[in-house]
């Protein structure tokens, strides 16, 4: 049986939202969903890595995560443990360490992903015996981003763009004036830099694969023979190469999908493919959401005890309403993301309520197009957050 994610998801969503859930409600059902999973997956420990992916916060995984990570690890007393990952990526290095972290206190060790897990997460999860997504989960491409000044671009790209040059000198027999002012901004260590990080992300995921992944694969299933050690490391060293070409995904946002992974022999577990597990990762992964709309929290490091968050500003105040009934308005100081103005957006949650001077009404289709640089910018987000904390509907 395979259920249907955007009904269910929304079928959650309207029920969570009807319910009126405070903060200390979402806690207390996202605690009682991270128990279900683990009943479910034979009561193995449960842990949480997540980041809101659209705040404009320090969502990257850095230094800083490493120390809430070791704490909620050690309220942990299994040796079997599932993480649960939503991070659009970050440091390659960190992601090293906290491995390390995980491995050193785990025996076996499951990789769920209901959402994204880009980047520095992707090469996260070919650490994990077991890789768990659905069909609508994504991971991206490991190739390392340089970032010099405003600009940002691919380390693997870069060393393309090399060899093609050398190339076409090398039919020509002549250098084209064009490329000049480029190479001589570019040093010898410009170019070991992108080297080493170009292997240091393949190196990772090819020694996480072999060790972890691949340790169970025993018998080819074709044949029936013995998987060597060499033939592990082989099939590893291929996936690795794949998720770091650049010239394959054009893109680092790119997602890689399940049928992405199958086609480079990875074997991926389609979890939506058990009803009782989907249905309440779907359910945690929508807590989850409602969770980061609905508060200003950026981060959260939790297990079904405990839980760290890391908060970015706090959130503009509802304005209270005379008498009995809900806050009347919202007025929101938005910046674009784009270009960083500033516009300020009333929401009105009662009928009648005026709008001040200077404002602009929330958008009924929510799409704000910003006065500055004419950016489209979906508000589904903002509408859902003030929704949640008004518990009534902006008019």
């Amino acid at each position: 049986m395979h259920l249907n994610y955007n009904f269910v998801a929304m079928g959650i969503y309207s029920e969570y939202l009807d319910r009126s859930f405070n903060f200390p409600d979402l806690n207390k059902e996202r605690k009682k969903q991270l128990k279900k999973i683990s009943q479910i997956r034979n009561n193995r420990d449960i842990f949480v890595i997540a980041t809101a992916l659209t705040k404009r916060a320090a969502i990257s995984i850095d230094y800083d995560d490493l120390l809430p990570i070791s704490d909620q690890l050690s309220n942990l007393k299994g040796n079997k443990i599932d993480i649960i990952l939503e991070t659009p990526g970050g440091s390659a290095e960190i992601a090293e360490d906290i491995v390390k972290l995980i491995r050193k206190r785990f025996k076996e060790v499951a990789m769920i992903v209901p959402g994204y897990a880009k980047s520095a997460g992707t090469i996260m999860v070919m650490a994990g015996d077991e890789i768990l997504m659905e069909p609508i989960s994504a991971l991206g491409p490991i190739d390392a981003q340089i970032i010099q000044g405003n600009r940002r671009f691919s380390a693997h790209a870069f060393l393309d763009g090399l060899e093609k040059i050398k190339e076409e000198v090398n039919i020509t027999g002549s250098l084209n004036h064009a490329y000049i002012p480029m190479l001589q901004n570019i040093s010898p260590g410009d170019i070991q830099t992108c080297e080493n990080l170009k292997k240091f992300s393949e190196s990772l995921v090819t020694t996480w694969l072999t060790n972890y992944k691949f340790k169970f694969w025993n018998k080819h299933t074709s044949t029936g023979k013995d998987v060597t050690e060499e033939e592990k490391k082989k099939r590893a060293e291929e996936i690795a190469k794949i998720l770091c070409d650049h010239g394959t995904w054009l893109t680092h946002e790119r997602s890689i999908k399940i049928d992405d992974l199958h086609g480079m022999r990875l074997r991926v577990t389609d979890y939506s493919k058990n009803p009782e597990l989907y249905e309440a990762i779907s359910r945690y992964y929508t807590l989850l959401k409602m969770t980061f709309d609905s508060t200003n929290i950026f981060k959260l490091f939790e297990t079904s005890e405990s839980q760290i968050y890391r908060f970015t500003k706090p959130l503009a105040p509802l304005i209270a309403s005379p008498g009995k009934g809900p806050p009347k308005n919202a007025i929101i100081d938005f910046t674009c993301p784009n270009c960083s103005n500033i516009t300020r957006i009333q929401a009105n949650l009662r009928k009648g309520i005026p709008f001040e001077k200077g404002v602009i009404p929330f958008p009924k289709d929510n799409k704000f197009i910003c006065p500055h640089c004419k950016s489209n910018i979906d508000l589904n987000a903002l509408r859902r957050q003030i929704e949640m904390q008004a518990k009534t509907k902006i008019i």
